[in-house]
């Protein structure tokens, strides 16, 4: 599962297919379809790490990060660290510059953190890339999706949670093989005629001949450099994309407003339709500020939000949705899936697998299952229901790496030896990786989405995101030092909570599949969404009878227009 913000879905709202809204609107699916390359780059970030910190040209620059587990698992966690701050600060800035425009921003900052990485001689400048970088990606998996729901029908917004994951696992995939191919650049080894001191692995210490490395730095300068260019596509792209209409409203931007939603759904200012959407979200937009006025008064910036927060953790209702969506963000990363993707090479390489590019291609594969088994979610979600799919992939999951724990503590020194068990314990790894990305992966980022009423949707879910982001962290912090200690105890530590993870969504989750907001209000006991349904549709009223009037003036006064000239004539 990878870090980002989860969009807000309406159960009211029957999904149509991606290809039906193609067909109907190409525009919306190009525009939906572009801006998920923030995804990719943050999968593309997320996958390559894994395997250049395993060549032996970025050991020669680096010593320290691949010889050390903590040094190597802050190298790794600084990224996440940055990117849960990111993805906090943002929502002030999106709220000031557009959604369009956080994201031209964004993809800025990633440019600088990508090429401090890809020129970096020392790792004082790695790591300040990798921290840039980090804040961008946090930046961008929190507006995306929330760009892609603004501008979509309301309709197929659930489905875009799967279309963004789809993204990152996207990204995902392409660094691995990425990873694979780079390394055969000048050679897979530092000094080719050189033993390993040791017999078994590189060290960056005693392994290298006077003449220095002779695999080429390209091995893993290219990996990091090549995300510059979707970076920098998404970046241009971006300024010709329409503003949210929205975000529009917010400002106070009526006209340009109600231009942007014609320029999308590519129907006239005057269509019905536009006017209909226009009403629904001018509704929702003029709700959230007399809810503000009500609460808070005149009370803006930082404070307001600050005091936002606090009112939706003082709300028992509030707080158990909080509770139970920050929860399954943080059992989808103690389940282990973001270890498994940053060490993966690493993994591999404890099963027994001979040599980094061995390894490195075992992730290939890892990558390719990722990406495949989340379509099954896609099929699935709203066919089965969220609570089958995290059942059966806890303990898919569960199984799988009792198995791999297994396989390891019994052969612990001869694995390499071991054909059979080596690679039954890769298949079991690969079986848990099916088992997690239709189920936690996707559902993580659904459920959060649909569990919040509409006055506290926005800010639940950013609590529940850097939720994710803070785990994300901790596990990418932790990893390297469990497997080189603790080797296959890691994998019983993560089959504990995938365990805990089934018994909490027996006895805890609701299944949200088809239920309406008043619905959801008897799941967690209070009137918070029918409440805000029918003040929603008060203003909703109000505003048609005012445009109804309005029209109905402008009738008034062209019809008598033409009376007086006919009179004239």
């Amino acid at each position: 599962m990878a870090g980002g913000a989860a969009i807000a879905v309406d159960p009211n709202v029957q999904p149509r297919s991606l290809l039906v809204v193609a067909n109907e609107n190409p525009l919306v699916l190009r525009i939906v379809l572009f801006s998920s390359i923030g995804g990719l780059l943050f999968g593309f970030d997320q996958g390559v790490v894994s395997g250049i910190i395993t060549m032996e040209n970025f050991a020669y620059h680096f010593p320290r990060i691949y010889a050390d587990a903590g040094v190597k698992g802050w190298f790794v966690s600084t990224f996440l660290l940055t990117a849960w701050g990111g993805s906090l600060l943002n929502g002030q800035i999106t709220d000031r510059l557009g959604r369009k425009d956080s994201m031209i921003v964004a993809v800025v900052i990633f440019l600088i953190g990508s090429s401090c990485q890809t020129l970096a001689l020392n790792s004082t400048v790695m790591f300040i890339g990798r921290a840039i970088a980090g804040l961008s990606v946090g930046m961008l998996t929190m507006v995306v999706p929330l760009y892609m729901a603004e501008i979509s029908p309301p309709d197929i917004r659930g489905g875009l949670v799967v279309l963004q994951q789809l993204s990152i696992t996207m990204g995902i995939l392409i660094a691995f093989w990425m990873d694979y191919f780079s390394n055969y650049i000048g050679g897979t080894r530092c000094s080719p005629d050189i033993p390993y001191e040791n017999g078994v692995s590189f060290s960056p210490y005693t392994d290298v001949g006077q003449d220095g490395c002779r695999q080429s730095s390209a091995s893993w300068r290219l990996p990091l450099g090549i995300q510059l260019i979707p970076a920098a596509i998404l970046g241009v792209g971006m300024i010709f994309m329409p503003y949210s209409p929205r975000w529009l409203l917010m400002r106070g931007r009526e006209d340009d407003a109600l231009f942007s939603l014609s320029r999308i759904r590519q129907k006239p200012i005057d269509h019905p339709d536009i006017k209909s959407e226009y009403i629904s979200i001018k509704s929702e937009v003029v709700f959230e500020q007399l809810q503000h006025a009500e609460k808070f008064g005149t009370v803006k910036g930082w404070k307001l939000e600050l005091l936002q927060y606090e009112d939706i953790l003082s709300n028992k209702s509030s707080l158990k949705r909080v509770f139970i969506g920050s929860a399954v963000m943080f059992l989808g990363q103690f389940m282990g899936c973001n270890a498994l993707i940053y060490y993966a090479p690493t993994i591999f390489g404890q099963l027994g697998l001979d040599g980094n590019t061995t390894s490195l291609l075992a992730t290939g594969v890892y990558g390719i299952i990722n990406f495949l088994s989340t379509f099954i979610a896609l099929f699935l979600i709203d066919k089965v229901g969220r609570r089958v799919l995290l059942m059966w992939g806890a303990i898919g999951t569960c199984l799988s790496l009792l198995f791999v724990a297994a396989i390891i503590g019994t052969n612990k020194d001869d694995l390499s030896q071991n054909f059979a068990a080596a690679w039954m314990g890769i298949a079991f790894i690969y079986i848990y990786d099916m088992n997690f990305a239709y189920s936690w992966a996707a559902v993580c980022w659904v459920l959060p989405s649909e569990i919040f009423p509409l006055a506290i949707r926005s800010k639940g879910i950013s609590i529940t995101t850097s939720s994710t982001w803070m785990n994300n962290f901790i596990i990418g912090l932790v990893s390297p030092k469990m497997l080189e200690t603790i080797t296959y105890g890691t994998y019983i530590f993560f089959a504990a909570f995938c365990l805990i993870a089934f018994l909490f969504t027996v006895f805890v989750i609701p299944e949200t599949r088809m239920k309406t907001l008043e619905e959801m209000d008897e799941v967690f006991g209070d009137s918070t969404a029918m409440e805000d349904k029918r003040r929603l549709q008060q203003i909703s009223h109000a505003m048609e009878n005012e445009l109804a009037a309005a029209s109905e003036e402008v009738d008034v006064a062209v019809d008598g227009t033409v009376a007086l000239e006919l009179e004239t004539v």
